[in-house]
């Protein structure tokens, strides 16, 4: 049985996905008395959650347009590419914050999935890293993975 949504009520969880960025945005930049909080691991790791999670279904939007669009299948490769990129910057700086919770080491910038003890969320983060990277590296080449700069041409 296939269920069909009005084009109104269309993809709400992705709609709602993007209406807790925004609301998390606004938070983060009003003004207060209050200096704001620096970015925490715990806080990164959810937003890495959410760029992964992006990752895939730009991947599985990519592989099912590029049949039919090749052009506009590039593009999101493209995309699912640059994604990839600012999700590994987001792990990297991630490992690059204090760890609240162990006495800061020189290895605290290593990705060390193999270590248990470190425990949540680096476990969490580094095994989902992990597993993007895998997708990714079946998909591209070292060369698109480069940093890059992009020119707007109209």
């Amino acid at each position: 049985m296939t269920y069909r949504t009005r084009p109104d009520d269309a993809h709400p969880y992705l709609r709602a996905a993007s209406a807790g960025v925004r609301y998390h945005t606004r938070a983060l930049a009003r003004p207060t008395a209050i200096p704001p909080v620096p970015v925490d691991r715990v806080h990164l790791d959810v937003l890495h959650a959410h760029l992964t999670a992006l990752h895939r279904l730009l991947d599985q939007l990519a592989e099912t347009t590029r049949p039919p669009h090749p052009a506009a299948g590039r593009h999101l490769i493209t995309a699912h590419t640059r994604l990839w990129q600012a999700t590994a910057e987001i792990h990297s700086a991630f490992h690059l914050l204090p760890n609240n919770t162990a006495a800061p080491s020189a290895e605290a910038s290593e990705c060390h999935p193999e270590r248990l003890l470190e425990g949540p969320p680096v476990l969490t983060i580094c095994q989902r890293h992990l597993a993007a990277g895998h997708s990714i590296r079946r998909k591209t080449t070292p060369t698109d993975l480069r940093p890059h700069t992009t020119a707007c041409v109209r």
